[in-house]
């Protein structure tokens, strides 16, 4: 338990992993989509998501040509502390900019597949 703790507080321990939550807080999201909300490169936010997965703060579903990325709610412990990090990050007026964009954006408009 506490290696799996561990794992999930380190994955939190990253601004921009903080970024992503918050947005996957609003509904489930594709990198590209993402990408068109933070200012990183696909790569990086892959990567960012590869941490957050590993933590299994984060879920993914290939839908079609995309993955999805989503919270996982699905188990106790993590949704536990996602309601908390989830609450606090509530309250910082940048990320409330994030959430707004991440309920705009239109993969097919900015997902060139």
């Amino acid at each position: 338990m506490l290696k799996k703790l561990e794992k999930i507080f380190k994955a939190l321990g990253d601004k921009n992993r903080l970024r992503i939550i918050n947005i996957l807080s609003q509904r489930s999201l594709c990198v590209c989509e993402i990408n068109s909300i933070l200012p990183l490169s696909q790569s990086t936010i892959s990567g960012h998501l590869r941490v957050l997965k590993d933590a299994e703060l984060v879920e993914d579903e290939k839908n079609g040509f995309w993955v999805e990325y989503s919270l996982n709610h699905n188990h106790p412990l993590i949704a536990e502390i996602l309601e908390i990090v989830e609450s606090i990050l509530l309250k910082d007026q940048l990320l409330s900019k994030d959430r707004e964009m991440s309920l705009k954006v239109d993969r097919m408009q900015i997902c060139k597949k």
